[in-house]
C-alpha cells in the first residue's frame, strides 16, 4: 500500500484579485510546500475553500497540481459532496486526471446516520480504483463518524486512512488499536499531532505546514527516534503558531500569513472575509515566533 507520508499540508487554492484561481501562484506555492517539509498535498479540501468552488474549477485544480507536482509528492483530491454520486462523479473526474488519492469528508448538512455513512463511503470506493482517505471533522459536517464505523470502512480495500479532525484521541486510539496495520490515521488537528503520535497515529494533514513544515517534520522525527522531550519541546514552542492559524475562520489567517511571507495566495471567496486589522496585527506578532525556531 501506498503512503501518502507523515506530513500531508492541506493546501489552500490561490485566488487573483477578481477571485478566480491563480495558477501562477499554485506553481509557486505548491513548490514551496514540497520544499519546506510537505510530503503529500491534500488539494480542494476544507483549507482550499471547495464549499466554493464549482465542479469544474475542482477538476481544473486537480489537474494542474498533478502536473505542477510531477510525482513529487502525493496529490490527495478533496472529492467529497453531501450528494454521494455527485461526489462518485467528481472523483472519476480526479481519477482521470491523475491523482494518487482521493479524501472524502462525510456528508454535510443532511446528517446522516452510521448506517447512512457506512454506505456513502462504500458506494464512493466501490466507483474508484483509487486509495480513499476518509474525513471525519464533525465540527464542520455536524455528524461524528464513530470509531465502529471506521473500523468497518477499514476492511473495504481501498480505504487506506482517515483524517481524524474530532478532537478526541480515544476515538484517534480505538481506530488505531482495531484498524490493519497498513491502514493510516492522521490527526486533522495541528495542535494535536504529537498526542496523536503517541497513541498511534501515522501524521498529520496540516494547516500550519504552510508556514511551519519543516519544524513539524522535525518534531515528528524527534518522537519517531526516541527523543520525546526534544519533540516535547518543539511541540511548545510550535503551539502559539499553530493555534495562530485559526484566530478567525480558516483558511482566512493561513492565507494572510502566506501573503505576508511573500507567497502571493490572494483572498478569500465570501461567506469567508479577510481579517481585520487587528486580527492581522495578532498575526503578524505569532509569525515573529517563527523567527526564533
Amino acid at each position: 500500500m501506498m503512503s501518502f507520508g507523515k506530513v500531508l499540508t492541506a493546501m489552500v487554492t490561490p485566488f487573483d484579485d477578481d477571485g478566480l484561481i491563480n495558477y501562477e501562484q499554485l506553481e509557486i506555492l505548491i513548490n514551496h510546500l514540497i520544499d519546506n517539509g510537505t510530503d503529500g498535498l491534500v488539494v480542494g479540501g476544507t483549507t482550499g475553500e471547495s464549499a466554493t468552488l464549482s465542479i469544474e474549477e475542482k477538476a481544473a485544480l486537480y489537474q494542474q497540481a498533478v502536473k505542477i507536482a510531477n510525482g513529487r509528492v502525493p496529490i490527495i483530491a478533496g472529492t467529497g459532496m453531501n450528494d454521494t454520486y455527485a461526489t462518485a462523479e467528481l472523483t472519476a473526474r480526479a481519477e482521470r486526471v491523475g491523482v494518487d488519492g482521493i479524501m472524502l469528508v462525510a456528508p454535510y448538512y443532511n446528517k446522516p446516520s452510521q448506517k447512512g455513512l457506512y454506505e456513502h463511503f462504500h458506494t464512493i470506493a466501490g466507483k474508484t480504483s483509487l486509495p480513499v482517505m476518509v474525513y471525519n471533522v464533525p465540527g464542520r459536517t455536524a455528524v461524528n463518524i464513530l470509531p465502529e464505523t471506521t473500523i468497518e470502512l477499514a476492511k473495504i480495500e481501498n480505504i487506506v486512512s482517515v483524517k481524524e479532525a474530532s478532537g478526541n484521541l480515544d476515538q484517534i486510539t480505538m481506530i488505531v488499536a482495531n484498524t490493519p496495520d497498513d491502514f493510516s490515521v492522521y490527526s486533522g488537528d495541528d495542535s494535536l499531532t504529537l498526542p496523536a503520535l503517541a497513541v498511534g497515529a501515522d501524521g498529520v494533514v496540516s494547516v500550519s505546514s504552510h508556514i511551519i513544515g519543516n519544524q513539524i517534520q522535525q518534531m515528528i522525527t524527534h518522537y519517531e527516534t526516541g527523543r520525546v522531550q526534544n519533540a516535547a519541546k518543539l511541540h511548545q514552542q510550535l503551539l502559539p503558531i499553530m493555534r495562530g492559524m485559526f484566530i478567525a475562520p480558516s483558511p482566512s489567517p493561513v492565507k494572510t500569513a502566506l501573503n505576508m511571507q511573500g507567497i502571493e495566495v490572494g483572498g478569500v471567496r465570501l461567506p469567508l472575509v479577510p481579517l481585520t486589522s487587528e486580527e492581522r496585527q495578532t498575526l503578524n506578532e505569532i509569525l515573529t515566533l517563527c523567527d526564533d525556531l
